[in-house]
């Protein structure tokens, strides 16, 4: 096999740096209310790898790295007793790995199937199926988020219609803030 060279100045723009890592940009500056934010996205979601340089999604606006194969990585900030409510993915694979803290991940459109992840265990969610995880430590939990697979961006991801609901009880019509992100409520057997 024939290497290939490359500068410091080329290596340095694969790293990322945990310190200088910023949320996702549909994070940022939102008047959303907290806890209806807590139903949708990890409390934050850092970007760590994005798609090639052309792909235009969110994750790649604050990625410090860029093309990786086709993956994405996201270090996912959880408080306690939070964490995304049932969603699915409609063309990619999630793949969740514990840094920090312990995780329940529950599955199916009720979430009725539930496993509990301790500190490296890693759980991979093949697409079309509804998904959430919350952690369950006492102090704040970290997420490595693999996606792999299929198109990465918000118009993969459609949540349970039991989470637009919930948000909507919250503030009626404050749904339609998240829709207009991308994202859809009818994640479901009957959606």
């Amino acid at each position: 096999m024939q290497t290939i060279d490359i500068s410091p100045s080329e290596m340095a723009r694969r790293v990322a740096r945990y310190a200088e890592l910023d949320p996702l940009e549909v994070q940022k500056n939102t008047n959303l209310p907290q806890e209806a934010a807590d139903i949708v996205w990890a409390r934050k979601l850092l970007s760590v790898v994005g798609l090639e340089e052309d792909a235009d999604t969110p994750i790649n606006s604050a990625a410090p790295i860029k093309g990786a194969a086709g993956i994405t990585i996201t270090l996912a900030q959880c408080p306690p007793g939070t964490g995304p409510s049932l969603h699915a993915h409609q063309q990619t694979f999630e793949t969740f790995t514990v840094m920090k803290g312990r995780f329940e991940v529950y599955w199916n459109d009720t979430g009725e199937n539930r496993l509990e992840l301790d500190l490296y265990d890693t759980i991979s969610v093949p697409p079309g199926v509804c998904r959430g995880f919350t952690n369950i430590s006492d102090e704040e939990g970290l997420l490595q988020v693999i996606i792999s697979g299929g198109v990465h961006d918000m118009n993969d991801i459609d949540f349970a219609t039991v989470c637009g609901e919930q948000i909507d009880a919250i503030s009626p019509g404050l749904k339609q803030e998240f829709e207009k992100t991308g994202l859809t409520f009818t994640a479901g057997k009957d959606g």
